[in-house]
């Protein structure tokens, strides 16, 4: 048994309720549980009670911590869970907090794998890069064909990026540079070489 001996307010929105027990120890709650358990200084807590507690918080901090994930940035529902368990949620409260985000309409896999190869394209990088962070996102592999279909042609962006690396008198170490580069981003061999092979073929100013 355990008996409140104070309860201290959040400090700042977001953050959480600090319950003081008489034996020293402190729990951290979700202000939304402490509400709902009624409790108050003085109040005593049986076991079955401190681990009915324990679980809704546990739930609902999961909870909490999902959405201000996926408000920040698309995720996938892996990847949302893997960040959960990594910021210390049970994988029990972790799993519970994706599916109840999926059954609200909250979490779109194939959506997320749009959006990240979208974004993989306005940063001029290569295919090959979007793939990579589809894999890095944890995007089921299912979603990719459908997501790659809309890869736009980045051969003006490939070129751009070769010409400002190169600049205007490149020597060998410039070009092997340039090409490690444009590798990183993405890009094949083939498409790098004919990048530079119509930036060769340009004539000077």
């Amino acid at each position: 048994m355990k008996r409140i001996q104070a309860l201290l307010p959040p400090k700042r929105p977001g953050t959480k309720t600090t319950v003081c027990f008489s034996d020293g120890t402190t729990w951290k709650l979700v202000p939304s549980v402490a509400e709902e358990a009624g409790l108050y200084p003085g109040m005593e807590l049986e076991e079955e009670d401190l681990a009915r507690i324990r679980r809704a918080n546990g739930a609902a901090s999961a909870r909490q911590r999902a959405v201000r994930i996926i408000s920040a940035a698309g995720v996938t529902k892996g990847d949302l869970e893997q960040r959960l368990r990594q910021k210390g949620e049970t994988p029990e409260d972790a799993q519970n907090a994706v599916q109840w985000l999926s059954d609200l309409h909250l979490l779109d896999d194939a959506e997320t794998a749009r959006q990240i190869v979208a974004r993989a394209a306005a940063r001029g990088y290569g295919a090959q890069r979007a793939r990579q962070m589809l894999y890095e996102k944890r995007v089921p592999r299912r979603y990719w064909d459908e997501a790659l279909e809309a890869f736009p042609d980045q051969t003006e962006a490939l070129t751009d990026f070769l010409a400002a690396r190169l600049g205007s008198e490149p020597d060998e170490k410039t070009r092997r540079s340039a090409v490690s580069a444009a590798q990183r981003r993405g890009f094949t061999w083939q498409e790098i070489t004919e990048a530079l092979s119509r930036l060769d073929a340009e004539p000077e100013d």
